[in-house]
């Protein structure tokens, strides 16, 4: 479950990560009040108006601005707010900004140059264990530094038995060139950052930037936080923060009848139970020439019901042209699903108006081939991997 940066930073705040302070508001008398209270608390002058989407990027689209006063935070709010914001990590027409984050500047002059870092806790899916990914290189060009230099991005890996090991905080802020009080206010921030990231569940952080302040204080100034689904039992006030808004629509609906779904750009559609079965499904579609449109796995109870609601919803996507339906009949025989099939094309009548081919193995699978073929229907039956790709290629031209 991702979250919106003021959720994330909240989620770090209460770890004891130092973070750039700031308060949420959804209307631009809101943002004025933030923006005041903001001031009364921290002293500060100048305030940053961040666009909250679950998306990267967001300087370089023009959701993050810098208000020198309540005038500024005022016509900026107003701007950013209700905008169609377009990133890098955006679909082609943006998405819509319902609220922004009013900040304190940390960018003040001082004793010191400030300096941004970037820092990331993930898990390394090849040796199975956390790891802390740091540059020295922070700020909204990392992507180009992985691609260009990937020498300054470097990788601490944390036992799984032992923890984060003080030696190893020491040695990210060593590799990030600190010194000094910075040195050890670095250790505290990563430290407290790695306990946030085991003690919360999560999936991910990324901190970008991590700023060092001319006063030598390490605050995290931005905020990627993903929750990790499976364990969202145990934190059952993180499931408050989930904003539906931010996410696919198609898949928000499946998940409400429980069906998993994820949405792709491709055009043709696919059915399927199991979720290998699917990932073999969508690599047999692009061996075919196609493209996957979703990922769609109905589970081990295809009836009626259930077929029907996956048609509808792959049917919600314009640009699908073929539905392929792959179904191994293992806890659930074959007829029934293709009974199924057919009770739900019924159903839906005009609603279906792309080609459906059908390929069910396993047990009942003659019965189910024989259901299908005469039922009179617009939907092709195939028996064989290969069968079915080729009859894919023919729907889709």
């Amino acid at each position: 479950m991702n979250l919106h940066e003021y959720q994330g930073k909240e989620i770090l705040a209460s770890f004891g990560v130092a973070i750039q302070r700031g308060i949420v508001a959804q209307t631009v008398e809101e943002a004025v009040s933030a923006a005041k209270a903001l001031t009364e608390e921290t002293g500060t002058g100048w305030h940053v108006i961040k666009a909250q989407i679950h998306a990267g990027g967001r300087g370089k689209g023009g959701g993050v601005k810098l208000a020198k006063n309540l005038d500024e935070v005022s016509s900026i709010a107003g701007h950013i707010i209700g905008m169609q914001l377009i990133t890098p990590q955006t679909p082609p027409q943006g998405k819509p900004v319902h609220q922004v984050l009013i900040c304190e500047d940390v960018y003040y002059p001082g004793e010191t140059e400030t300096s941004e870092f970037y820092v990331s806790v993930l898990l390394n899916r090849a040796t199975g264990r956390n790891m802390i990914m740091y540059s020295t290189e922070g700020g909204m060009d990392i992507e180009t530094v992985a691609e260009e230099t990937p020498h300054l991005i470097f990788t601490e890996e944390i036992d799984p038995g032992t923890g984060m090991m003080p030696f190893q905080a020491r040695k990210v802020a060593f590799n990030l060139g600190l010194s000094g009080h910075a040195f050890k206010e670095m250790t505290k921030f990563i430290t407290a950052l790695y306990t946030a990231y085991v003690e919360s569940d999560s999936s991910l952080f990324e901190i970008n930037p991590v700023l060092k302040t001319s006063d030598n204080k390490i605050l995290a100034v931005d905020a990627k936080v993903s929750i990790d689904d499976n364990a969202l039992f145990r934190h059952k006030d993180y499931l408050a923060l989930r904003d539906i808004r931010e996410e696919n629509q198609i898949e928000v609906e499946a998940g409400e009848i429980g069906l998993n779904y994820v949405d792709l750009d491709g055009n043709v559609g696919c059915m399927v139970n199991g979720a290998g079965l699917a990932m073999a499904t969508m690599d047999l579609i692009k061996q075919a020439g196609g493209d996957p449109a979703n990922f769609l796995d109905v589970g081990g109870t295809a009836d009626a019901a259930r077929v029907e609601m996956a048609f509808r919803l792959i049917l919600k996507d314009p640009n699908v042209k073929a539905i392929l339906v792959n179904i191994f009949g293992g806890i659930v025989r074959c007829d029934r699903v293709a009974q199924g099939i057919v009770d739900a094309y019924k159903n839906l009548g005009d609603a279906i108006n792309v080609p459906i081919i059908v390929r069910l193995q396993g047990t009942n699978a003659d019965i189910a081939k024989e259901l299908i073929d005469s039922s009179g229907l617009n939907v092709l039956s195939a028996t064989a991997f290969q069968e079915a790709a080729d009859k894919v290629q023919e729907a889709i031209g």
